[in-house]
């Protein structure tokens, strides 16, 4: 790993991944992700893993799920076009606990849309778009060097809480060029899903520490007995239709996440001590917002920036707690108006939401955000 790199956002996403330990990837090129799996596909085979092209969108997420069960740490990257073929596998990794990495660069839609060009418009598909409840976790970095750290971040957090992570990043972010300082990564930085420690035959696959929720994950081929289903389940991994077995099932894979929400929240403000306006926004967006921010500063307009990183879990808490002394919170986005309805839900009505939208395939200029900024200052 170089010390000092000038990658592009999919560049510094393979390679965060590969340093996370990522050892199987399986995809189907689609703009603007593509160089991710070229990346891997390159850099795998000269460190014992394996990289798979499939012949579509659904196989290739079904590969990886299958190169989880097998013990790798595994990678999946697409589009939204792509997203959206992947929900109901997603699904089946979610119910059946298979840690996996799920990498979106948006572009717009919907369908084919705009495969050269940005957009924000998969963030509650990333939420909801597989059916069925569970708990999300979601990141959303805002530059090349966050693209790296975040892939670690999901690795781990893939590992820890025995489910898919999704990485929401998007053509500006995948495409632009940057200095990037990888971090001297350690074998105690990495987390690893916890393996059985009983003999087989005393091995229940599906029964929880009650410290985590989680339970302990044999690979396949390792000597452990493992039934995976789609069918909400029993500790066993047998289907069931006793109503205290799925309420107890469907509860955990909540609670898994929400336990320990506080641990994977992450977020950034700027500005926000004495701010009437703050401006919230998310990847490329965020960018140009937070230059529009410090525009509105030397303005004499008391504005403040707010950065979600986790998209899911959503940091609401935090930015109540703003929004008791913000008078508005204008919130950015490239779609026609996703994140500002939980915005909208997380401060309760303390604060006036306004609504920014662009949907042309272009970047919000920092002029366009800071005109906002004025109008309601």
């Amino acid at each position: 790993m170089p010390d000092v790199a000038f990658w592009q956002g999919n560049e510094a996403l393979a390679h965060g991944a590969l340093a996370a330990g990522c050892r199987f990837f399986a995809g189907y090129p689609i703009t603007p992700s593509t160089e991710i799996a070229e990346i891997m596909a390159e850099e795998l085979p000269k460190i014992n893993g394996r990289f798979i092209q499939m012949e579509d969108e659904i196989a290739g997420i079904a590969a990886a799920i299958g190169g989880s069960i097998a013990g790798r740490k595994s990678l999946t990257a697409t589009s939204g076009p792509g997203f959206s073929l992947k929900q109901e596998n997603l699904g089946f990794a979610y119910i059946a606990e298979i840690p996996l990495v799920v990498v979106d660069v948006m572009r717009g839609g919907p369908s084919t849309g705009l495969p050269t060009k940005a957009a924000q418009q998969d963030v509650m598909q990333a939420r909801w778009g597989t059916h069925g409840d569970h708990g999300t976790i979601c990141y959303a970095p805002s530059s090349v060097q966050e693209c790296y750290e975040v892939a670690i971040k999901a690795f781990n957090a893939a590992e820890r809480y025995r489910q898919p992570v999704l990485i929401l990043s998007d053509e500006i972010i995948g495409h632009m060029r940057e200095k990037v300082v990888p971090p001297k990564i350690k074998a105690k930085d990495l987390l690893e899903r916890k393996r059985p420690v009983d003999v087989p035959e005393k091995f229940i696959p599906y029964l929880p520490d009650p410290r985590d929720d989680l339970p302990c994950m044999a690979s396949f081929g390792d000597g452990y007995t493992w039934h995976i289903t789609g069918l909400t389940h029993n500790e066993w991994g047998f289907p069931t239709n006793s109503p205290e077995e799925i309420e107890k099932m469907m509860k955990r894979l909540m609670r898994k996440v929400d336990r320990f929400r506080d641990d994977i929240v992450e977020y950034e403000t700027a500005l926000t001590d004495d701010a009437d306006i703050l401006v919230l926004a998310y990847g490329s967006v965020a960018r140009t917002s937070l230059r529009a921010v410090h525009e509105a500063r030397v303005r004499g307009i008391k504005a403040g920036f707010f950065r979600p990183v986790t998209l899911w879990p959503f940091p609401d808490r935090e930015l109540e707690k703003l929004a008791r002394k913000a008078k508005t919170i204008i919130v950015p986005e490239l779609n026609c108006g996703q994140m500002v309805l939980e915005v909208e839900r997380a401060v309760h009505g303390k604060a006036k939401i306004v609504a920014q939208n662009l949907v042309n395939g272009e970047l919000f200029k920092p002029e366009e955000i800071l005109s906002v900024i004025e109008e309601v200052a």
